[in-house]
């Protein structure tokens, strides 16, 4: 007779448990992005709607405000370290190939037995983080995982390219993903378009840094119009599908939080969905910037620290950027 492999039994549903943000401490206003392109604080705010962002310092690595932020998130979960079965870093701007930024995180946290491992789908990262520790949590191989949106962003923008100068910010996001008594993550509906690759990426691999005399350092580079007509054709039907999937009809969201890539897209992303007034939408890129991974989950906590959205209420998430890759899911605030 066979022996059977024995399957694992996780549980029968999973939930955010907790939240936690990391914000540096230093903010950069648009004026002093201006210092060093040819714009203005109008065009900026026109343009992006942004009007300030951070941009962290000494002592606020990538490692540094994830460990802040889950911190946060494990306190308000009421989990101890010790519990965590995994830790996902979902991030573009660790500079090291190797170790994960989540082993470290693991470690400093005290969660010394957990998985850990980094999630690189850029501004996707933190939704397709979600989705992970949700199939984790269901399948047995996690009670509980610490998902991290973390990006430190201003290493690897050039202050002088007026395409992405003003663009990006830094700071950390996280959540802790737990069992659950009913569905508090809807089905994710994810995926990539590589035929868009070049239209967000590095401009020069590190390879080409090292052997090639005339590149001082990579930076990130945008064709603005070709992610904007993407984004905001494209990603509206994601979003749809993701509320299909979930059951949930737009006028019963409490939070449609989107990426924070642009005022301008997350506008027209609630035309196309036909996002009811009452419904309330994240607009942290204003004061942080695009934060990439970060964005959702710095999003998610402003909302609930303001009061904007409210602990219990379900809320879209969105996440879209460099791949081209996305991720959206419909899930119960924590």
């Amino acid at each position: 007779m066979t022996t059977r492999i024995r399957a694992a039994k996780g549980a029968a549903h999973a939930r955010l448990m907790g939240i936690g943000a990391y914000r540096p401490s230093r903010v950069v206003t648009n004026d002093e992005i201006c210092a060093h392109i040819d714009s203005s604080d109008a065009w900026i705010r026109e343009r992006s709607g942004i009007v300030s962002r951070r941009f962290a310092g000494d002592g606020e690595s990538v490692v540094d405000m994830s460990v802040a932020a889950a911190g946060k998130a494990l306190a308000q979960a009421g989990v101890a370290p010790e519990q965590v079965g995994c830790v996902l870093v979902a991030t573009v701007s660790h500079l090291y190939q190797t170790p994960s930024a989540a082993t470290s995180v693991a470690h400093r946290l005290g969660a010394s037995q957990a998985a850990a491992f980094d999630v690189s789908a850029a501004c996707a990262g933190f939704c397709h983080g979600v989705a992970l520790a949700n199939d984790m949590v269901r399948g047995g191989s996690a009670t509980y995982v610490v998902v991290v949106g973390v990006e430190r962003l201003s290493d690897i923008t050039d202050p002088t390219d007026r395409s992405t100068a003003f663009i990006f910010g830094d700071g950390a996001g996280a959540v802790v993903v737990g069992p659950a008594d009913e569905p508090g993550i809807g089905p994710t509906i994810w995926g990539a378009d590589g035929s868009q690759l070049d239209a967000i990426a590095q401009n020069y691999s590190w390879l080409e840094v090292r052997n090639l005399p005339e590149v001082e350092w990579a930076t990130l580079r945008i064709h603005g119009q070709q992610v904007f007509r993407w984004a905001v054709w494209e990603m509206a039907p994601v979003a749809r599908k993701a509320l299909d999937a979930a059951g949930v009809k737009p006028e019963n969201l409490d939070a449609f939080i989107p990426h924070q890539a642009n005022m301008r897209i997350t506008d027209a992303m609630i035309r196309a969905l036909k996002l009811p007034p009452h419904v309330p939408v994240a607009r942290d890129i204003a004061e942080s910037g695009n934060t990439s991974a970060a964005s959702v989950p710095l999003a998610m906590a402003t909302m609930l620290e303001t009061g904007e959205a409210k602990s219990g209420g379900l809320a879209l998430l969105i996440g879209f950027g460099a791949g081209l890759a996305y991720a959206a899911q419909v899930v119960t605030l924590p």
